[in-house]
């Protein structure tokens, strides 16, 4: 009872977090863990869009796999090239604009356009996740940030009507957890990017076996004849949104492991994710 009343006195909560972190981490665990594209998408063409993309013929299937894993290895260079030098944060308005006109291209012309339409979306939103690691104090010069930064479409490819027990924040990060540790290691020793490395080429398949499933869900949402460009573009502002506020959780955690230590900060996470 003493430490609770001393933790008080100076402004911190009973679990050694000031209420300003705590409510951090509170909207960290709604983003995280209750991903509401599939909502949206729902919401926005009028039917559950897990069905539709369940009845997406087979050679879209194939097309969104090599699409999703060559948006990733270009949103990989990127994350890499960013080590390099500090950019100048950009708009998360912009980024917003520039994955919407992307995505009425998308919608307009269809499938046939998503090895093209869906790089150059992942590379926005990419430079939009790297923005919001960097102003939750992330050192991008360092592998181990660049990669946490694609990891996140990992993390945002969870479907929200999933198995909970696997597809939790912390369970699908501690499947990632080996791959980033290797990768990061691997760049940190050679100072560079190899294209085609086992190590990151594996590092980009567990992404891609996540992003898949949120990508599927765009295309459907783009294939309905009622969508259309207007609904394309619509459906990719939901679709960099949903990143962004997946991003934000998973960056927000992150910082307050480095204040908190892991444990903690786990701990006080799967309690509030209880009660959501």
């Amino acid at each position: 009872m003493a430490m609770e009343t001393e933790a008080l006195s100076v402004g911190l909560d009973f679990t050694g977090m000031t209420p300003e972190d705590l409510a951090a981490l509170r909207r960290a665990v709604r983003s995280l863990e209750h991903p509401g594209l599939a909502a949206r998408l729902t919401n926005m063409v009028g039917k559950p869009i897990e069905l539709i993309g369940d009845v997406l013929p087979a050679s879209a299937t194939h097309a969104i796999a090599t699409a999703t894993s060559k948006g990733l290895e270009a949103a990989l260079k990127v994350a890499l090239r960013t080590m390099q030098r500090t950019p100048h944060a950009g708009s998360q308005l912009l980024h917003k604009a520039l994955a919407t006109a992307s995505g009425a291209a998308g919608g307009a012309f269809g499938l046939a356009t998503l090895p093209i339409e869906l790089p150059v979306s992942t590379i926005i939103m990419l430079r939009s996740i790297a923005d919001i690691a960097r102003s939750e104090g992330e050192d991008l010069s360092e592998p181990e940030a660049a990669l946490s930064c694609v990891q996140v479409f990992a993390l945002g490819g969870r479907a929200g009507s999933a198995d909970a027990s696997q597809s939790g924040y912390f369970t699908v990060r501690g499947m990632l957890a080996k791959s980033v540790t290797e990768a990061a290691r691997f760049i940190a020793e050679r100072g560079a990017i190899e294209e085609g490395a086992p190590v990151l080429v594996r590092f980009i398949t567990l992404v891609a076996s996540r992003f898949g499933v949120v990508v599927t869900q765009k295309v459907a949402a783009q294939a309905l004849p009622v969508v259309g460009a207007l609904g394309g573009a619509a459906v990719n502002y939901a679709f960099i949104q949903h990143f962004q506020e997946v991003a934000r959780g998973h960056f927000t955690v992150r910082r307050l492991e480095r204040v908190y230590g892991k444990s903690l900060v786990r701990t006080e996470y799967e309690r509030l994710a209880q009660d959501h």
